[in-house]
């Protein structure tokens, strides 16, 4: 259980340190890049690093056990060494680390929301949560295949990380009081949405395509009416559910929700738009939360492809 919690965190962490970024590339205009809305974000994925690193160095001593057969106090330096530097998984675990130092110190350096930063912050984000995937089913396949997979597995988790990212974002933009959700910030807020709606059409098609390509290489054509006779089915379907139940609230912001808000601003009276956003959003970051926990899960799991 320890090693789902630590790859449920660890997946998290990288999402957003990934999305927030990229957030600010595609959500951010103008005057919205202030000063303090610099400091304020470089800040935060400051911190959202260094925790990856903590994450990282726990990902490494659990998984380090569990291949050595100890409890993970137990684990010496030496097994430590053999596998960072003996294996593939070893190698992506330091890219990573190099990834994060260097994310780290630019998030860290004065500097404003200028686009070539965000981008070259988005980027290592990128390098540090596609490097992942070689610790889950995705590196479990050779030649084309394993091309196949490793790459439908990154692009299945950057899509997921922009989502992710967005949702806190957006959550954070809505979910202050009344008395400081002024005209302004309102307006802000819609067109964080609107930004989002456009990108979000993009990464739900990346997730819809990459998820069925995972789904075929893992489970197989013809177990897929069999999924309920295992641990690995049932929690692959309770995640399909739950990103269905994603979907429709995002078709509803962006198709209902945005547009009543767009006109409750041009009426002066944004109070019911904004509250009836907020329990989608909340809604839709729970279904995220409780997806992610479920992948950590699943990747701990064998999948009934290998039982063939």
């Amino acid at each position: 259980m320890a090693a789902v919690l630590i790859r449920f965190a660890l997946y998290m962490d990288l999402m957003l340190l990934f999305g927030l970024p990229l957030f600010a590339l595609y959500g951010l205009r103008g005057v919205e890049r202030s000063p303090e809305a610099a400091l304020t974000l470089r800040r935060l994925v400051g911190g959202i690093a260094f925790i990856g690193l903590l994450l990282s160095g726990q990902a490494i001593v659990s998984l380090t056990a569990s291949m050595s057969g100890v409890a993970p106090g137990e684990v010496d330096s030496s097994a430590l060494r053999l596998v960072i530097g003996g294996t593939s998984v070893g190698t992506t675990w330091l890219v990573r680390i190099g990834a994060l130092l260097l994310f780290l110190v630019i998030a860290l350096s004065p500097h404003g929301l200028r686009t070539g930063w965000m981008w070259l912050l988005s980027l290592l984000g990128a390098v540090a949560l596609s490097s992942v995937v070689w610790t889950g089913h995705g590196a479990m396949d050779e030649g084309w295949v394993g091309l196949i997979h490793l790459g439908a597995d990154i692009i299945h988790l950057l899509a997921a990380g922009v989502w992710v990212a967005a949702l806190l974002a957006l959550t954070t933009l809505l979910f202050r009081p009344h008395r400081r959700m002024t005209q302004a910030h309102v307006e802000f807020s819609h067109r964080a949405l609107a930004s989002f709606a456009v990108v979000g059409t993009v990464v739900v098609a990346l997730l819809v395509l990459t998820g069925g390509v995972n789904s075929w290489l893992l489970v197989g054509p013809e177990r897929f009416g069999s999924l309920l006779g295992s641990l690995y089915g049932q929690l692959l379907l309770v995640k399909l559910l739950l990103f269905g139940v994603m979907l429709g609230l995002a078709a509803a912001n962006r198709f209902y929700m945005t547009p009543v808000l767009e006109a409750a601003i041009a009426c002066g009276d944004h109070i019911g738009a904004v509250n009836g956003l907020r329990k989608t959003l909340l809604t839709e970051t729970t279904c995220a939360i409780v997806i992610l926990g479920l992948v950590a899960w699943l990747g701990m799991l064998e999948p009934p492809i290998s039982g063939m």
